[in-house]
């Protein structure tokens, strides 16, 4: 079957929208490679970009990668191609994650209508560090939350009061591991972007981000911070009760972590249009002993791949995102059938 090729520009939009993705630090530890002469997109590891104490099996930059790959997903629905999608299509090249074959919906299947609704919110999320009100998310808005998760294969559940005040101490502990830790806090530092770096930055979490310290005691989340003073870092009463989420697969594989990525953002996408803030924290998924008790003994018996915190509240900043020629290189046929890269 002959179909219309994709332009470069059509391509470098895919991608574009595919990196606004949220990515562990902001690392944006993703490539991706068109190849022109079958309309593929493959969708690569960036080991460069790897936390080798923080994330030293990959699990998060794999849900990072899954997350960008779901934005193109959106992204291709929304420009009238159906995303014909193989996860791990290579079992000898462990950096190859997806193929993505871009197929007009006419040629195709019909494009997933459901996926071209998301696709305002892919540049509205950003990640809100600040607090949110007492008001907690309407059951309907649960269950629309909960079913996007399912709808990639994952679990989205509810954590009660009890529950989530637990999570909370341990994300606590970690942060206290980490201030006892230098290798964990180099690899946080590398990924922080303070004075006028902020400004200039193309990945990491600015200054800007950080969010504000919690009065009475440490924020829900990772302070990136630190010991290190930040302007404007500033005290602030927080919600007396957070309303967290624990996201879970069935099995705990490179597989199932690109499938929590793709449920992630098909919850943060849908939690967006619902008017909602998010943030998220993987602290204390990192050491494999406190993973284990982010589980709710009633009920979970699935792996938790995320944490997240939702509520109503102010949007956060938009961080920064490397320029599309960064991270996408584009493979042309060249006489006798072969294939060359093209310079980004």
């Amino acid at each position: 079957m002959v179909t219309q090729r994709l332009d470069a520009g059509t391509v470098a939009s895919l991608v574009e929208d595919a990196t606004a993705a949220p990515s562990m630090h902001n690392a944006q530890p993703w490539a991706f490679r068109h190849v022109t002469a079958e309309d593929v997109l493959e969708l690569r590891a960036d080991l460069t970009r790897a936390m080798p104490r923080t994330d030293p099996d990959h699990r998060a930059l794999h849900i990072g990668c899954g997350a960008a790959l779901f934005n193109l997903r959106v992204a291709a629905v929304h420009g009238g191609l159906a995303p014909e999608v193989r996860l791990l299509p290579d079992p000898g090249d462990d950096r190859l994650l997806a193929v993505v074959r871009l197929v007009p919906g006419r040629a195709g299947r019909a494009p997933d209508a459901g996926l071209a609704r998301l696709h305002p919110a892919i540049r509205r999320r950003h990640t809100s560090r600040h607090p949110f009100t007492e008001r907690a998310v309407p059951d309907p808005v649960r269950q629309t939350l909960r079913e996007a998760a399912a709808q990639e294969g994952a679990e989205l559940s509810f954590a009660d009061e009890w529950h989530a005040e637990f999570v909370l101490d341990l994300v606590r502990d970690a942060e206290s591991r980490d201030l006892t830790d230098p290798s964990g806090r180099a690899e946080l530092e590398r990924w922080t972007r303070l004075g006028p770096e902020a400004d200039t930055a193309v990945d990491g979490v600015p200054e800007y981000a950080f969010g504000p310290r919690r009065s009475g005691g440490r924020a829900p989340w990772r302070d990136f911070a630190g010991r290190r003073p930040v302007a404007g870092h500033g005290t602030v009463p927080f919600e007396h009760t957070q309303h967290l989420a624990l996201l879970s697969t069935r099995g705990d594989r490179p597989a199932d972590w690109l499938a929590a990525g793709q449920a992630l953002e098909r919850v943060l996408l849908a939690a967006t249009l619902e008017g909602l803030a998010t943030s998220l924290s993987s602290h204390p998924l990192e050491s494999p002993d406190l993973r284990r008790l982010t589980r709710d003994p009633r009920s979970g018996g699935g792996q938790v791949q995320m944490v997240l915190r939702l509520g109503y509240g102010p949007e956060g900043p938009a961080t920064p995102r490397r320029p599309v020629r960064d991270v996408l290189t584009v493979v042309r046929p060249v006489d006798g059938g072969a294939a060359r890269p093209v310079d980004r």
